[in-house]
């Protein structure tokens, strides 16, 4: 059993002897009760055994809370997967991954299951045309571990072109420290975004470092190759769970593929769900698409095949979007939706029509990358590059990693899709372990709307949209897409009304007399008031040169919605933010401010999307400041309506950027490449594995001597993060990253078991740097 004990020097199963009146609720998966140094802690039952290789004395099971088999086996393992990749403990795990009992939920009577889909026998294979390539299994593609490099060529029956990654794709590794060792496969997958989970083939599972064979991408890519007529033919004969086109028995249909049919290989991807194929990929969605749709099509066609799948979205307004469009496709009582917001009653009683098989679909957020959904057959993730997919709680999984493990030790599907596309996601295509689903450049450019930048010069030159810090062009803009009766959008990445301000003589930045906080205005005629403390600074001296005089130093977007509409008299101004985010507003000429994440949707499209500030976005120092503000951008200017449309996106930010030469191009994979590629010469993720080791200076020091560093490892720092804090940075090749994680997990666990007075925080892949 595993002990709900936070001490990484006790992170390991423990034997217990079980009674006899407990012989029958003590299952593996149950929550009991054991008795640990003296007290009564809580636990999970992972195994039943015969016999016990532990030497002495065995202590007996005090309780079973409760006989509900909680913790399915698959999750289990994943757990421990999950643990050992991030230096973590599985205890830290399970508490992610399983929602707290409530014993009131468990005693209800449980509602009936959706009628399952009958497994039907397995299709026969279909011909294969003359064109097509023999049909090959994974075994036929996966080379042995210990093949040399020289090799691992593809079999003569499939074309190189459907295993190799794409010509414009860059290399796995540039230079030998950041490359996989020789005797790995191929397509090995050396950036372990998408995932090294296993610290040994023996203990974990499959190595996904080096996955072998990439079948998945291999079947989209013949698809493509070939055309949806020959699909069948193509992605092999092998079928796992049944299912197919032809067993149309079922409850959930097939759904029709019109809307994947605009994608190169959308169709054939959706089409091999269907029929209990497992091909991966990562999708590049369409401005104006409506994933949700997409999303909900590949869930229906994967139920179909009698195999369940697991989606993550980043929040809760896409988790009611993408249910809203599940419950419109195949109806209620196929799915489960977990989220916080439900309450700890409600999220149980979902998870446990999970748990209990009722349903073979769970959404949600993070935490429901670990759901129990019977045989897994699809798991997928919207906009991975969204921050609030990694955990705030140790050991800080990411959910594209857990949903990516999930997919390669089940052998599953996997879609990770977005308007942008993130290094991670770039780095599954350059290592052809998924195959990318996008659309022709003329699809493109019918579907995108017309982006133009306006950099500085053109606000100097015009002094009258300076006090606005909207350009000439932006106005126009907007005032057309009024003038046509549509709503325009402005996007504002700072909220509130004046988040910082300085003085009006020096510039200097204000900041609170009592704790050094910054200054902030809550609204027109405020006060200036501490950010931290909530002090009012009525009696503000600059200690710089003495003024007493305030001025904006930056615009929230409560201050933006404010000049714009005196600006625009007669507009309706809506804002959305905060702890206000709408979710729909209604067509018609309108002002739309948002933050970046809340931008509202509204039926055909903005007329005009403005984007403003992007030196507040671009100048972060942060190693993903570049990729997010990208996403940020193609998330709003996807709301736009077409170019022939009159659909246009102002950029306020110099036309030379990367950034915004991605957008002017609607080319997001242009840009994750080329980011892929500066992060390999610079040694950073997903290239290179970083670990980041957050105390006070002794504890942060100690912990470094207690671990057995993988050789070329190197310590970068220290850093400091705030009082008495530093943070420490190792940097280790790829292929190490295991290594890198038991080693500082054991130093943890030295150090625990002295009983250190300070902790030190281990984030491996931390995702700010």
């Amino acid at each position: 059993m595993c002990a709900d004990v936070p001490l990484p020097h006790l992170d390991r199963p423990f034997d217990y002897l079980v009674p006899a009146e407990l012989d029958q609720a003590a299952q593996p998966g149950v929550r009991v009760k054991v008795r640990f140094s003296g007290q009564l802690v809580d636990g999970w039952l992972l195994e039943r055994v015969a016999e016990s290789d532990h030497q002495g004395k065995l202590a007996w099971l005090e309780k079973v809370v409760s006989p509900e088999p909680v913790l399915r086996p698959e999750i289990a393992t994943l757990a421990r997967q999950i643990a050992d990749r991030y230096a973590g403990s599985l205890a830290d795990v399970l508490r992610l991954a399983v929602p707290p009992r409530q014993a009131a939920v468990e005693k209800e009577p449980p509602t009936a299951p959706s009628p399952a889909h009958p497994t039907p026998p397995t299709p026969a294979p279909a011909a294969v045309p003359a064109s097509a390539p023999a049909p090959t299994s994974a075994a036929d593609l996966a080379p042995p571990s210990s093949a040399p490099a020289a090799d691992l060529a593809p079999p003569s029956s499939a074309p190189a072109a459907d295993l190799a990654p794409p010509a414009s794709a860059p290399a796995t590794a540039s230079g030998e420290d950041l490359a996989p060792p020789a005797s790995a496969p191929a397509t090995a997958f050396a950036a372990d975004s998408a995932p090294t989970v296993s610290v040994s083939a023996a203990a974990s599972g499959a190595d996904l470092a080096a996955p072998g064979a990439p079948r998945g991408a291999v079947e989209v890519a013949a698809a493509a190759a070939h055309g949806a007529g020959e699909v069948a033919a193509v992605l092999g004969a092998e079928v796992r769970g049944g299912g197919g086109l032809g067993a149309g028995d079922g409850l959930v249909a097939v759904p029709d593929g019109a809307g994947w049919g605009r994608y190169q290989a959308g169709a054939a991807f959706l089409k091999a769900l269907g029929e209990g194929r497992s091909p991966r990929a990562v999708w590049a969605a369409l401005p104006g698409e409506r994933w949700e749709k997409r999303f909900a099509e590949a869930i229906a066609a994967t139920l179909h095949s009698g195999r369940g799948a697991v989606v993550v979205v980043a929040d809760a307004r896409d988790l009611a979007r993408l249910d809203g469009a599940l419950v419109a496709l195949i109806g209620k009582g196929h799915h489960v939706a977990l989220s916080a917001a439900l309450g700890p009653t409600e999220r149980y009683r979902r998870f446990l029509r999970a748990s209990r098989g009722q349903v073979r679909a769970v959404i949600g957020t993070r935490a429901a990358a670990f759901a129990p959904a019977g045989q897994i057959g699809l798991v997928a993730i919207w906009d991975d590059g969204d921050d609030v997919h990694a955990e705030p709680r140790a050991p800080y999984p990411h959910a594209r990693q857990v949903l990516l493990s999930r997919a390669q030790a089940a052998e599953a599907a996997a879609l990770v899709g977005g308007y942008s596309r993130t290094a991670e996601a770039q780095q599954l295509l350059s290592t052809g372990w998924a195959k990318e689903v996008a659309a022709t450049r003329e699809t493109v450019r019918l579907a995108a709307p017309q982006v133009q930048p306006a950099d500085d010069t053109q606000l100097a030159r015009d002094p009258a949209a300076a006090s606005a810090r909207l350009p000439s062009l932006a106005w126009n803009a907007a005032r057309e897409a009024l003038k046509a009766g549509a709503p325009v959008l402005v996007q504002v990445p700072r909220r509130g009304y004046v988040p910082a301000v300085s003085c009006q003589e020096c510039r200097e930045r204000a900041r609170c007399q009592h704790c050094s906080g910054p200054l902030t205005l809550s609204g027109s005629g405020a006060m200036a008031s501490c950010r931290w403390c909530a002090r009012p600074a009525a009696d503000y001296v600059c200690p710089a040169c003495g003024g007493r005089r305030l001025r904006a130093a930056i615009v929230g977007v409560r201050r933006t919605a404010e000049e714009l509409g005196r600006a625009l008299p007669g507009v309706t101004v809506w804002t959305s933010g905060g702890e206000k985010v709408l979710d729909h507003i209604p067509p018609g000429p309108a002002l739309v401010l948002a933050t970046p994440g809340a931008e509202p949707v509204v039926e055909q499209g903005y007329g005009a999307v403005l984007l403003l500030d992007a030196w507040a976005l671009l100048t972060r120092a942060d190693l993903r400041a570049g990729e997010e503000t990208a996403r940020r951008w193609f998330a709003a200017a996807a709301l736009a309506k077409p170019a022939a449309q009159g659909g246009k996106v102002v950029v306020v930010a110099d036309g030379s950027l990367a950034p915004v030469q991605a957008l002017i191009r609607w080319d997001a994979g242009w840009l994750a490449q080329r980011e892929l590629a500066e992060r390999r010469s610079l040694g950073f993720p997903p290239v290179a594995q970083l670990a980041s080791l957050t105390g006070s200076a002794a504890a942060v020091a100690e912990m470094l001597e207690e671990a057995g560093m993988p050789e070329g490892a190197e310590v970068l720092g220290p850093l400091p993060v705030g009082q008495d804090q530093e943070r420490m940075l190792v940097r280790v090749r790829r292929s190490a990253g295991p290594a890198l994680a038991r080693a500082l997990h054991e130093a943890s666990g030295v150090r625990s078991a002295r009983k250190a007075a300070d902790m030190v925080r281990v984030q491996l892949d931390p995702q700010e740097l």
